[in-house]
């Protein structure tokens, strides 16, 4: 193409455009729906009989690049169990000032605890309020589940839970009583954890925010 032609084409594509139909998303009236494998707000799921599958390894807060992840890991108990291992996660929290939603936490969980929802809108007007507890990323109870903690299914093992044998919590099952936390404090120490965990570089972000 002659030298003299390529303003003209470039002016064309511009042409072009202009009558084109405008596209405007009328957001938030209407939403538009995401991809199926949307990697939107986190979520803690559980079994069928309501019990954890987060079991504390802490492989997502090592796999995650921004480190915008902290698990505490406990040990259960007969008298108060929360996963059917022997581990639990005591507490969990995602900084969502920090997460980039890449999904690496998704793939390195063992046990399939944790995944994404399509969920995205993730503003608020403090910075606390977007480190995300446990108790704000733990799925709902569906029908045929109890409230965590609670006894293990009978007769079952952590293996017959990840092989699907357990589709609901047996009858007779109810809720154990909760002694790790401080009943004055539903979340127990998390605040204060989130505190020391993303301190270090915690002022370079909120410079950012200022601004």
């Amino acid at each position: 193409m002659p030298e003299f032609e390529n303003p003209v084409a470039g002016f064309g594509v511009t042409f072009k455009a202009m009558f084109k139909k405008r596209l405007t998303e009328q957001y938030p009236e209407e939403k538009k729906p995401t991809a199926p494998r949307f990697h939107g707000r986190h979520q803690l799921n559980r079994h069928p009989d309501g019990l954890e599958k987060c079991v504390g390894c802490e492989l997502c807060a090592w796999a995650c690049p921004a480190d915008a992840i902290y698990v505490e890991g406990a040990d259960n108990t007969d008298e108060e169990r929360y996963s059917p291992g022997e581990r639990y996660g005591r507490v969990y929290q995602i900084n969502y000032l920090r997460c980039i939603l890449c999904g690496l936490c998704v793939e390195a969980c063992p046990t399939r605890a944790l995944t994404m929802t399509n969920e995205y809108e993730l503003a608020d007007r403090t910075r606390e309020s977007l480190i995300y507890t446990k108790e704000e990323l733990l799925a709902g109870l569906q029908e045929g589940m109890v409230d965590t903690p609670h006894a293990i299914h009978p007769g079952m093992t952590e293996q017959d839970y990840y092989r699907g044998l357990v589709t609901e919590a047996a009858p007779g099952t109810v809720r154990q009583e909760v002694r790790s936390k401080d009943p004055e404090s539903p979340e127990g120490a998390a605040p204060q954890a989130a505190a020391t965990t993303f301190g270090p570089t915690e002022p370079a972000s909120e410079a950012v925010t200022e601004k």
